[in-house]
């Protein structure tokens, strides 16, 4: 079974640029949504390897990327972000960033405009590509479309519109904006040590 992973942060944390309201919402209800249907899915997988029935199994195997894939990237989401306090990426990091991109303002400046353009419901991320030995910028539709196999998430933005609607709107580039002030880079340090 799926757990729900505990706010690394008091709901209030990430004030103003992201309200306690929107961040309940976005973590009490969607997010749990996404963690309950997967282990509801799951279970439903155990019941059809149990009885060697799999008629639905293209619908439950399509429910299990849909939502696995949400609440798996609903934890990085959440867990990438943190209070405004100054974080940066470290020297590995930036080195990484700076070979790849050119600097970490254009890498910025790819991300906030990939950001931008975000199809409906979906997601903007930093990722590392093993195949590839580099730093990426991939968009992601609906949970799960458009990935790289073995791309390894660093940085995520949750871009569908109920992680920033009741707080911001149709203005998609203030709630972009407003993210780069809560980006805790410590945890994305993290993440790229340990590639």
């Amino acid at each position: 079974m799926l757990k729900k992973i505990d706010l690394p942060y008091p709901v209030n944390a990430l004030e103003p640029y992201y309200s306690k309201e929107t961040l309940m919402l976005h973590y009490d209800v969607l997010y749990t949504g996404y963690v309950d249907n997967t282990n509801k899915t799951q279970e439903k997988l155990d019941k059809a390897r149990e009885s060697n029935n799999f008629e639905n199994i293209k619908c439950l195997e399509k429910d299990l990327s849909f939502f696995g894939s949400g609440a798996i990237l609903h934890e990085l989401f959440f867990e990438n972000l943190g209070p405004a306090i100054p974080t940066s990426p470290d020297i590995k990091l930036m080195e990484q960033i700076n070979k790849d991109f050119g600097s970490y303002d254009k890498f910025k400046e790819q991300f906030t405009s990939s950001a931008k353009v975000v199809e409906a419901s979906g997601w903007n991320l930093l990722v590392w590509v093993p195949n590839f030995k580099k730093l990426e910028i991939l968009q992601c539709e609906k949970h799960q479309n458009l990935t790289l196999w073995g791309c390894e998430p660093l940085l995520v933005l949750d871009m569908w519109e109920h992680s920033y609607y009741l707080q911001y709107k149709t203005k998609r580039d203030e709630y972009i904006k407003a993210f780069w002030n809560i980006v805790n880079w410590n945890v994305v340090n993290k993440r790229f040590s340990k590639i």
